[in-house]
């Protein structure tokens, strides 16, 4: 149930950040808006990163057996980029 109640909440999230996206790119455009998403995003993920008690580490993710799954940030990347474009149409 609260994998659920997570997904809910992520796309709701989702809907949210696309509106946000969208308001911002009609003034910054949208590669420069995407850049700052993926960037905060960054800065975010660090900060839980070291709140938490740096659960993982850079190193372990070279031990990756298939490296094509670190493709994860680019596709998520391309996520935002087109939410902004298709949220603008």
């Amino acid at each position: 149930m609260s994998g659920f109640l997570i997904a809910v909440i992520s796309g709701c999230l989702m809907s949210v950040q696309g509106i946000f996206n969208t308001g911002v790119s009609k003034q910054a455009g949208m590669f420069t808006t995407a850049s700052f998403v993926q960037f905060i995003a960054l800065l975010v993920c660090l900060a839980a990163w070291f709140i938490t008690g740096k659960d993982g580490s850079f190193h372990e993710l070279f031990a990756i057996e298939r490296k094509y799954m670190l493709l994860g940030g680019a596709l998520g990347a391309f996520i935002t980029i087109t939410v902004v474009k298709a949220m603008g149409h």
